[in-house]
């Protein structure tokens, strides 16, 4: 396939008061994942290609309270130059109090709030996807933690879906509030929280967003290969990407974004042996960072590693593995000639499932589009999604 550069201008994200920007040369971003993108998986998708690499989402009551499992999550290796979290919370005044937190005890340089979630736990509890839809509230947490952050010069980026379902699209109302209110740029999963990560993306309201605002706007969803995003910033205009599930086992899918931005025809299509030497590194920064449990936390990520490889009966054993050496021992048994497997290319990686019947919202929610006064204290959460 012939690649020609696309436009793709580096992306730059002001906070309200400043002039100067935090400026990703190469306009793609690291989706932030649960269990997934820590300091670990972050340093190695950087070591790949230029870009974005956010956190794993936290939430903000866990860290104005001082949980520890929330702080333990904000760990950043010396290499990572632009901090940047997610910040999940359905309270102003909470998730103003925890972007100052972020600003002064972990010097972050971008906060990303999280308004996609489609899990329904929290979006019964008018929380995640849902909560756009009440668009007073959603005004007043964008407005608080926007002019928190701006105090420190932070930008504020928000990630929202295309609505509840067909009949309750919020996207763009979003988009207007996150600009009137000073957010720096908006993300759009371009599927509904009814999808949840089913189905295709509908790029088309990537687009209608880009038309609809003056701030950046990021496209998401059913990225799985580097064309994939060309094709998404063409036609859709918009300012850049956001990866998540494409990039699980494949932290080299940013190198393939870098050259195919550039107009190159290289892709990283790496051996079974390379992929091998890919998770021994993977497993030297997390237990850099974790100790010997860090290898536990591995594991989740040997079926990506080794989707369409075949790796016969070692693959149980790799996702049973618990020591350095023992991971070592069982790489050096791959058949390391083994060539990539081209017929997973454009393939959808992670999570997929199958659509929600009906997204289950509190009752009255679609009553009216405040929601100021509402308690949504339940629809708080300790898992990431969007």
């Amino acid at each position: 396939m012939t690649t020609t550069a696309v436009d793709a201008a580096p992306l730059r994200l002001h906070a309200p008061s400043r002039r100067d920007a935090v400026v990703v040369d190469l306009p793609v971003v690291l989706a932030p994942m649960a269990g997934v993108t820590n300091a670990a998986f972050r340093q190695l998708c950087r070591e790949q290609g230029a870009g974005l690499y956010v956190c794993e989402m936290i939430t903000s009551r866990g860290l104005v309270v001082g949980d520890p499992k929330t702080r333990d999550m904000l760990q950043f290796d010396p290499g990572e130059t632009t901090r940047s979290v997610q910040l999940y919370g359905v309270d102003p005044g909470t998730m103003a109090d925890a972007a100052r937190i972020l600003c002064t005890d972990y010097s972050v340089d971008h906060i990303d709030l999280n308004f996609g979630c489609p899990v329904p736990k929290v979006t019964r509890k008018g929380g995640g996807g849902v909560l756009p839809y009440k668009r007073d509230r959603l005004r007043q947490i964008v407005r608080a933690t926007v002019r928190a952050a701006d105090e420190f010069g932070v930008p504020v980026t928000i990630k929202t879906r295309v609505g509840i379902d067909d009949e309750h699209e919020t996207f763009l109302d979003a988009g207007r509030i996150a600009e009137e209110e000073g957010a720096a740029a908006i993300a759009l999963h371009a599927r509904t929280v009814q999808q949840a990560y089913s189905g295709e993306a509908d790029w088309d309201r990537i687009g209608e967003l880009k038309q609809a605002v003056g701030i950046p706007v990021l496209g998401n969803g059913d990225i799985w290969e580097a064309e994939d995003a060309v094709e998404m910033m063409r036609a859709t205009g918009c300012d850049g990407v956001v990866i998540g599930r494409g990039c699980l086992g494949r932290p080299w899918l940013f190198g393939d974004l870098d050259a195919a931005f550039h107009g190159l025809q290289h892709r990283q299509r790496p051996t079974l042996g390379e992929v091998g030497r890919m998770i021994i590194h993977h497993a030297e920064l997390l237990t850099g960072i974790m100790g010997p449990r860090g290898l536990v936390d591995l594991r989740k990520h040997m079926a990506w590693y080794f989707k369409g490889y075949p790796v016969g009966e070692l693959r149980r054993s790799f996702a049973m593995v618990s020591t350095m050496d023992e991971l070592v021992d069982l790489v050096g048994q791959l058949d390391a000639a083994q060539p990539f497997p081209e017929t997973e290319l454009g393939t959808p990686r992670g999570r997929q499932g199958s659509p929600r019947s009906k997204v289950v919202v509190p009752l009255g929610w679609y009553d009216d589009t405040t929601g100021c006064e509402l308690d949504l204290s339940g629809a708080e959460l300790d898992s990431s999604g969007g």
